[in-house]
C-alpha cells in the first residue's frame, strides 16, 4: 500500500472491488456479501483507515458533532454537565466541541458564530452573566438548527430547556433555616438579570412570607460573580453588623466567603449564624464547619440536554419546545444545625 493516509480507493484497489462496494461494506450494508464485508473491514483495520470526515458530512448533511457553550470550564457543576452530555453524545455516535464564554457576552457571540460556521448539528448553551441580547442564538432558530438551553436560559427564544427548580431550592433552603430557629435571614446571590437568581430570591421571599418573617434591603446582596472573594467582600458589612442569624447563599463559595467573615469577628457557625449554600461542591464537605447546601444535579442536566438535542436532530420535521425541570435536594451538614 502507499505511504500516507489510506483512502477508500486504496482498499478497493487491493481487494479488486469497486469503491462503492467498499463504502457499502464499511457501512455494513447487507447487499454486500458477508465475506466481502469482513475482508474490507479487516483491511481497513490493518491499515488504520479512517473515513474522510468532510466527505461524510457533505453526503449526509450532518457532521455528527454537537456544540456546547458554557460560562466556565473550571467549575465543578459545569464539569459534571459536560460529562453527562459527553456520555449520552458518544453513546449515540456524536462528538462534542466545548466552548467557554468566560462569562463574557462578546466571547459568547464569537463562540456561537464559530460553532455555526463549524457546521455543528446542534447547540447546547448556558448563557453568560453578561448576556441580555440573544440575537446570536436566534441565528440557530433562523437556520433551523437544533438548540437547547440549560441552567441559565433565556425565555425569549422558543427552544427546549433543561433547568433546575431554583424557586423551590431557594424556598427549601430558607425554610430549613427557619425550622432551625433563624428569624433574621439574609440572601446572597448572583447577578439578578439571570432567571436562576431571580427564582432563588423568590423562593427565599416566599419562605419568609409563609412564616411571617421580614427582610431588609441590606440583607439582600447581589454579587457580580459567585466566587469566594466576592462573597467575602460583599458580605463583610452585613456580617459585621451582627443583625442576621441565618444566611442562604446562591453558591457554596459565596457561603464560605460569608462564613470566613463570621469567623473573623468571633461569630460561631453554627450557633450565632446558620448558613446554607448552593451547588454541593466537594469543598463543602472539607470546610469547617461542613457546609449545608442545595444539590445541583449537573450530570443529569447534561444527559437530558444531549437527549433533547439529539431528538431534534433525528426528527427534523417535528417541533420541540419542552422544558424539563430537575429538583434540588437539601443536604444538611454542620453549618445549619443548631444544638
Amino acid at each position: 500500500m502507499k505511504k500516507g493516509p489510506i483512502t477508500i480507493k486504496d482498499i478497493a484497489r487491493e481487494l479488486n472491488v469497486s469503491v462503492s462496494t467498499v463504502s457499502r461494506a464499511l457501512a455494513d450494508n447487507p447487499l454486500v456479501k458477508l465475506q466481502t464485508r469482513e475482508a474490507v473491514k479487516e483491511l481497513a483495520k490493518k491499515y488504520n483507515y479512517r473515513p474522510h470526515f468532510t466527505a461524510l458530512s457533505l453526503r449526509s448533511n450532518k457532521t455528527k458533532t454537537l456544540g456546547i457553550i458554557i460560562p466556565q470550564l473550571v467549575h465543578e457543576f459545569f464539569s459534571m454537565v459536560i460529562r453527562g452530555i459527553e456520555d449520552h453524545a458518544y453513546a449515540s455516535g456524536y462528538n462534542v466541541i466545548i466552548s467557554s464564554s468566560h462569562e463574557s457576552y462578546e466571547r459568547e457571540v464569537i463562540d456561537t458564530k464559530a460553532l455555526i460556521n463549524g457546521r455543528v448539528d446542534g447547540l447546547m448553551a448556558c448563557i453568560s452573566k453578561e448576556t441580555n441580547d440573544y440575537e446570536h442564538f436566534k441565528e440557530f432558530v433562523d437556520r433551523n438548527l437544533p438548540l437547547v438551553f440549560f441552567d441559565c436560559i433565556c425565555d425569549e427564544i422558543e427552544a427546549p430547556k433543561v433547568v433546575l427548580d431554583d424557586f423551590d431550592a431557594g424556598y427549601q433552603a430558607t425554610k430549613h433555616l427557619i425550622q432551625q430557629g433563624s428569624t433574621r435571614i439574609a440572601y446572597v446571590g448572583g447577578p439578578i438579570n439571570l432567571l436562576i437568581n431571580q427564582d432563588r430570591l423568590a423562593g427565599y421571599n416566599k419562605a419568609l412570607s409563609e412564616h411571617g418573617l421580614n427582610t431588609k434591603d441590606e440583607w439582600i446582596i447581589h454579587c457580580d460573580s459567585g466566587d469566594y472573594e466576592d462573597g467575602r467582600k460583599r458580605t463583610e458589612a452585613l456580617i459585621n453588623s451582627k443583625e442576621i442569624d441565618g444566611l442562604f447563599a446562591a453558591t457554596d463559595m459565596l457561603a464560605i466567603g460569608a462564613i470566613k467573615n463570621a469567623k473573623k469577628i468571633g461569630l460561631r457557625v453554627p450557633g450565632d449564624l446558620l448558613v446554607v449554600g448552593f451547588s454541593n461542591w466537594s469543598i463543602g464537605t472539607l470546610y469547617e464547619p461542613a457546609l449545608s447546601t442545595m444539590s445541583q444535579p449537573g450530570y443529569e442536566m447534561g444527559l437530558k440536554a444531549a437527549e433533547l438535542l439529539i431528538k431534534q436532530i433525528d426528527n427534523p420535521d417535528q417541533t420541540f419546545n419542552e422544558t424539563v425541570v430537575l429538583k434540588s435536594e437539601l443536604i444538611v451538614r454542620e453549618s445549619s444545625l443548631n444544638d
